[in-house]
């Protein structure tokens, strides 16, 4: 199908896309990669009077590693995150993650920012940010605020950030120890069935610290504290690996769709746990 009219912007700073979406309001949504909202305006899902385009702004773009922080602007592509080498080694999940997103053609196009600012619970990014305990940068008429990304995801498609601002950078610390990003799917470009992002570090033979997150298992991504905690202390055993599952189970809420009724989902969701951390305590 065909979108309804529009009018479309092509600015060159943050500050003339804010302005554009001061002056028109809730008529008016930015556009990244457009993967997102492009088939839904097509559908006549979502109808947009005014839309803005962020790819020319320079600004938006680029990732930069200063001391421990690593810096992730929201225009950067998921394919310059499989790409950048000094990336790889301040964050090496990125890369595994990016790299079972879509197709490549998706992913020279697919930005960051549009994955993480949608709100879509079967994105990727939004669960390994939680991870990664990264914060997400918004510019808004107001000035510049930061939000955890453990924060940031309230429903399906809702989210912090309020309709005049603009979801600029991610930023998080460099990370070290194991890791693992697990994704089961039907087929090539589709959203995962179940995926987990698993952070760990080992310390005298047993898991020090840990950071698991879930995605395509409820309304949001699913940031799994309790069965981070069933981890550290052990030695990733049987009964230690049952606990960080039983823990997880406890708080995802799977739907029945096409990919399967939620008891499958819940399944699948532990299975592939289970093998995200032993790859990650086996990276550690």
């Amino acid at each position: 199908m065909i979108p309804a009219n529009f009018e479309y912007y092509r600015p060159d700073s943050v500050a003339a896309a804010l302005g554009i979406l001061q002056e028109h309001g809730d008529e008016a949504r930015v556009i990244a990669g457009g993967h997102s909202l492009i088939p839904m305006m097509k559908l006549r899902m979502a109808e947009v009077p005014h839309l803005i385009d962020l790819q020319a702004i320079a600004a938006l773009r680029g990732i930069s590693i200063e001391g421990g922080t690593v810096r992730i602007g929201a225009m950067t592509t998921q394919n310059e995150l499989i790409t950048h080498d000094d990336l790889l080694q301040a964050a090496p999940i990125l890369r595994e993650a990016a790299l079972q997103i879509a197709d490549p053609q998706v992913r020279y196009m697919g930005t960051v920012g549009g994955n993480v600012a949608n709100g879509d619970p079967g994105n990727d990014m939004p669960g390994l940010f939680q991870a990664l305990d990264a914060s997400f940068e918004l510019h808004g008429p107001e000035g510049i605020r930061s939000v955890p990304a453990r924060d940031f995801y309230e429903a399906a498609y809702m989210t912090a950030r309020e309709d005049d601002e603009i979801l600029t950078a991610i930023t998080f610390a460099r990370t070290s120890g194991g890791y693992a990003y697990e994704k089961q799917k039907r087929k090539i470009g589709d959203y995962a069935t179940a995926a987990a992002a698993v952070l760990l570090t080992k310390e005298g033979g047993k898991v020090a610290t840990a950071a698991i997150a879930m995605t395509n298992l409820s309304d949001t991504p699913v940031f799994c504290a309790d069965a981070a905690g069933a981890l550290v202390g052990t030695e990733c055993t049987t009964d230690a690996l049952a606990a960080a599952d039983a823990a997880m189970q406890a708080v995802i809420d799977p739907m029945q769709d096409n990919r399967g009724p939620a008891e499958f989902k819940r399944h699948v969701a532990g299975v592939i746990l289970k093998r995200a951390i032993l790859r990650a305590w086996s990276r550690a």
